[in-house]
């Protein structure tokens, strides 16, 4: 379920291949929050106020996050037993792996199709000292291919530049 946040290598296509992206799927999940909100009816489970998920070693935080969970009958979002369908975080969220982070102002993660969404007024991904800044990161979980949009002149998600510095020699390591 967590996500470590890769620095991007880009590609002639706009495209970029992400290193260090993976589901820890098999991993024990630990999340706190100051409250949290079970709509067993709606299926929705709501973490507000401080949020931390680890897994494995990666660490998310956030001001809240909401789980939406299938309604296919199975399981309980009361016990965090029902599949989830997916995630969406707010209120300056941080993503840090071993060797990488990722912060924006919100983010989804679609279970089914395996795509990660990572938005704000900035988006940064560092890994030591690269780090590359944009609005909007797109990442199909399965094939690490990712999509990085640059900021509007309105501060919106479209158009805009993305902005990389990378240091030499750092990718030789």
């Amino acid at each position: 379920m967590m996500l470590a946040a890769p620095v991007a290598y880009a590609q002639q296509d706009g495209t970029s291949r992400m290193t260090g992206l993976k589901l820890d799927g098999d991993e024990p999940i630990q999340i706190e929050s100051d409250q949290l909100e079970v709509r067993e009816n709606d299926g929705v489970a709501i973490f507000t106020g401080n949020v931390a998920v680890v897994q494995g070693q990666t660490l998310m935080r956030s001001g809240k996050m909401t789980v939406y969970y299938r309604n296919d009958g199975t399981g309980s979002a009361t016990t965090g037993s029902a599949n989830i369908d997916k995630l969406e975080v707010d209120g300056k969220v941080y993503i840090k792996s071993e060797t990488q982070v990722a912060t924006g102002d919100s983010g989804s993660f679609d279970m089914r199709t395996e795509v990660l969404v990572l938005s704000g007024k900035e988006v940064v991904l560092s890994e030591g000292d690269n780090v590359i800044v944009g609005c909007k990161l797109t990442v199909q979980m399965a094939s690490g291919l990712a999509k990085l949009d640059g900021c509007g002149s309105d501060g919106g998600s479209a158009g805009g530049r993305v902005k990389m510095l990378l240091k030499p020699g750092s990718q030789d390591r």
